[in-house]
Protein backbone atom coordinates (compact mmCIF):
# COMPACT_ATOMS: atom_id res chain seq x y z
CA UNK A 1 0.00 0.00 0.00
CA UNK A 2 2.39 2.25 1.09
CA UNK A 3 4.61 2.11 -2.12
CA UNK A 4 1.59 2.76 -4.15
CA UNK A 5 0.96 6.33 -2.18
CA UNK A 6 3.96 7.56 -2.52
CA UNK A 7 3.82 6.66 -5.89
CA UNK A 8 0.85 8.53 -6.68
CA UNK A 9 3.08 11.38 -4.60
CA UNK A 10 5.29 11.36 -7.22
CA UNK A 11 2.99 11.45 -10.17
CA UNK A 12 0.67 14.26 -8.46
CA UNK A 13 4.08 16.30 -8.43
CA UNK A 14 4.29 15.66 -12.29
CA UNK A 15 6.75 12.75 -12.19
CA UNK A 16 6.82 9.46 -13.51
CA UNK A 17 6.77 6.11 -11.77
CA UNK A 18 8.14 2.98 -12.99
CA UNK A 19 7.78 -0.62 -10.60
CA UNK A 20 10.66 -3.02 -10.40
CA UNK A 21 9.98 -5.65 -8.60
CA UNK A 22 12.75 -7.61 -6.71
CA UNK A 23 12.95 -10.24 -9.61
CA UNK A 24 12.96 -8.31 -12.50
CA UNK A 25 15.98 -7.36 -14.58
CA UNK A 26 16.02 -3.53 -15.39
CA UNK A 27 18.59 -1.71 -17.61
CA UNK A 28 18.02 2.00 -16.46
CA UNK A 29 16.15 3.33 -13.74
CA UNK A 30 15.01 6.72 -12.78
CA UNK A 31 16.66 9.91 -11.08
CA UNK A 32 15.32 8.61 -7.86
CA UNK A 33 14.41 5.27 -6.52
CA UNK A 34 12.49 4.22 -3.62
CA UNK A 35 12.93 1.21 -1.80
CA UNK A 36 9.62 0.61 -0.46
CA UNK A 37 10.54 -3.10 0.39
CA UNK A 38 11.06 -5.04 3.62
CA UNK A 39 14.32 -4.58 5.14
CA UNK A 40 15.47 -8.39 4.69
CA UNK A 41 15.21 -8.09 1.01
CA UNK A 42 17.53 -4.78 0.63
CA UNK A 43 20.44 -6.81 0.04
CA UNK A 44 19.54 -9.35 -2.36
CA UNK A 45 17.81 -5.85 -4.39
CA UNK A 46 20.99 -3.95 -4.06
CA UNK A 47 22.99 -6.78 -5.40
CA UNK A 48 20.85 -7.60 -8.45
CA UNK A 49 20.13 -3.42 -9.45
CA UNK A 50 23.69 -2.76 -8.68
CA UNK A 51 24.96 -1.45 -12.22
CA UNK A 52 21.63 0.04 -12.92
CA UNK A 53 21.80 1.85 -9.09
CA UNK A 54 25.43 3.67 -9.93
CA UNK A 55 24.95 7.60 -9.89
CA UNK A 56 21.03 7.35 -8.44
CA UNK A 57 19.66 9.07 -5.37
CA UNK A 58 18.57 5.71 -3.44
CA UNK A 59 15.33 7.09 -1.33
CA UNK A 60 15.21 4.68 2.06
CA UNK A 61 11.91 3.93 3.39
CA UNK A 62 12.81 0.52 5.22
CA UNK A 63 11.89 0.00 8.63
CA UNK A 64 14.74 -2.76 9.82
CA UNK A 65 12.49 -4.56 12.67
CA UNK A 66 12.00 -7.88 13.87
CA UNK A 67 9.02 -8.32 12.54
CA UNK A 68 8.16 -11.80 14.08
CA UNK A 69 8.45 -10.18 17.71
CA UNK A 70 7.82 -6.55 17.07
CA UNK A 71 10.39 -6.15 20.12
CA UNK A 72 13.77 -5.15 18.42
CA UNK A 73 15.46 -3.96 15.58
CA UNK A 74 17.70 -6.26 13.58
CA UNK A 75 20.58 -4.33 13.02
CA UNK A 76 23.38 -3.27 15.60
CA UNK A 77 22.75 -0.46 18.22
CA UNK A 78 25.23 1.93 16.81
CA UNK A 79 24.54 2.34 13.19
CA UNK A 80 21.26 2.61 11.45
CA UNK A 81 19.68 0.13 8.46
CA UNK A 82 20.23 3.28 6.16
CA UNK A 83 23.99 3.70 6.85
CA UNK A 84 24.08 0.23 5.96
CA UNK A 85 22.29 0.38 2.97
CA UNK A 86 24.69 3.55 2.05
CA UNK A 87 28.05 1.16 2.86
CA UNK A 88 26.67 -1.21 0.43
CA UNK A 89 25.50 1.17 -2.39
CA UNK A 90 28.30 3.35 -2.25
CA UNK A 91 28.04 4.31 -6.37
CA UNK A 92 24.65 6.05 -5.12
CA UNK A 93 23.57 8.66 -2.63
CA UNK A 94 21.51 7.43 -0.04
CA UNK A 95 18.28 9.39 2.01
CA UNK A 96 16.10 7.92 4.00
CA UNK A 97 12.57 9.55 4.16
CA UNK A 98 9.01 8.14 4.54
CA UNK A 99 9.96 5.26 7.03
CA UNK A 100 7.58 7.95 9.75
CA UNK A 101 4.92 8.01 7.53
CA UNK A 102 1.66 5.56 7.53
CA UNK A 103 0.29 5.48 4.20
CA UNK A 104 -2.91 6.88 5.28
CA UNK A 105 -1.77 9.83 6.32
CA UNK A 106 0.24 10.21 3.34
CA UNK A 107 -2.49 9.30 1.28
CA UNK A 108 -4.59 12.14 2.68
CA UNK A 109 -1.83 13.99 3.17
CA UNK A 110 -2.87 14.54 7.49
CA UNK A 111 -2.15 12.88 10.63
CA UNK A 112 -5.19 12.21 12.66
CA UNK A 113 -7.11 13.98 10.05
CA UNK A 114 -5.97 17.29 11.81
CA UNK A 115 -2.23 18.59 10.73
CA UNK A 116 -0.21 18.05 7.63
CA UNK A 117 1.87 15.13 6.98
CA UNK A 118 5.47 16.21 7.12
CA UNK A 119 7.92 13.76 5.34
CA UNK A 120 11.17 13.87 7.68
CA UNK A 121 14.29 13.66 5.10
CA UNK A 122 17.93 12.73 6.11
CA UNK A 123 21.20 12.17 4.01
CA UNK A 124 24.47 13.45 3.84
CA UNK A 125 24.43 14.73 0.83
CA UNK A 126 22.15 18.15 0.13
CA UNK A 127 21.87 18.24 -3.13
CA UNK A 128 20.14 14.89 -3.06
CA UNK A 129 17.62 16.10 -0.21
CA UNK A 130 16.69 19.17 -2.50
CA UNK A 131 16.22 16.91 -5.67
CA UNK A 132 14.19 14.43 -3.69
CA UNK A 133 11.94 17.47 -2.08
CA UNK A 134 11.67 19.37 -5.26
CA UNK A 135 10.06 16.29 -7.28
CA UNK A 136 7.56 16.22 -4.37
CA UNK A 137 6.92 19.55 -4.82
CA UNK A 138 3.12 19.87 -5.70
CA UNK A 139 2.47 16.17 -3.67
CA UNK A 140 0.87 17.85 -0.72
CA UNK A 141 2.94 16.89 1.51
CA UNK A 142 5.53 18.94 3.64
CA UNK A 143 9.39 18.09 3.72
CA UNK A 144 11.38 18.68 6.76
CA UNK A 145 15.26 18.36 6.59
CA UNK A 146 16.05 15.96 9.38
CA UNK A 147 19.71 16.74 8.80
CA UNK A 148 22.33 13.95 7.83
CA UNK A 149 22.18 10.83 7.87
CA UNK A 150 23.56 10.18 11.05
CA UNK A 151 19.98 11.28 12.12
CA UNK A 152 18.76 8.08 10.21
CA UNK A 153 18.58 6.26 13.65
CA UNK A 154 16.74 8.40 15.06
CA UNK A 155 13.81 8.38 12.02
CA UNK A 156 14.35 4.46 12.22
CA UNK A 157 13.63 4.63 16.23
CA UNK A 158 10.90 6.91 15.83
CA UNK A 159 9.12 4.59 12.77
CA UNK A 160 9.53 1.44 15.09
CA UNK A 161 7.60 3.43 18.50
CA UNK A 162 4.72 4.55 15.86
CA UNK A 163 4.08 0.85 14.59
CA UNK A 164 4.17 -0.21 17.74
CA UNK A 165 1.71 2.64 18.63
CA UNK A 166 -0.35 1.25 15.96
CA UNK A 167 -0.26 -2.56 16.75
CA UNK A 168 -1.03 -2.31 20.56
CA UNK A 169 -3.84 0.21 19.38
CA UNK A 170 -2.49 3.31 21.25
CA UNK A 171 -2.64 4.98 17.82
CA UNK A 172 -4.72 3.91 14.73
CA UNK A 173 -3.00 3.72 11.13
CA UNK A 174 -4.11 7.47 10.27
CA UNK A 175 -2.01 8.78 13.18
CA UNK A 176 1.35 9.24 13.76
CA UNK A 177 4.27 11.57 14.35
CA UNK A 178 4.56 15.71 12.43
CA UNK A 179 6.41 17.74 12.96
CA UNK A 180 4.22 21.35 14.08
CA UNK A 181 6.11 24.57 12.36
Amino acid sequence: MVKVVISKRFENAGNSVVYVDSKGHVDTLGDIVVLAIPYGAVSSVLDLHKDALKGKIIEDLTNPFNFETMNDVVVPKDISAARIIAKTAKDSVLVKAFNTNFAATLESGKVADTVPTVVMVASDDVDAKATLKAALTGSRLDIVDAGSLKRARELEAMGFLQITFAIKDEINWTGGFTVLK
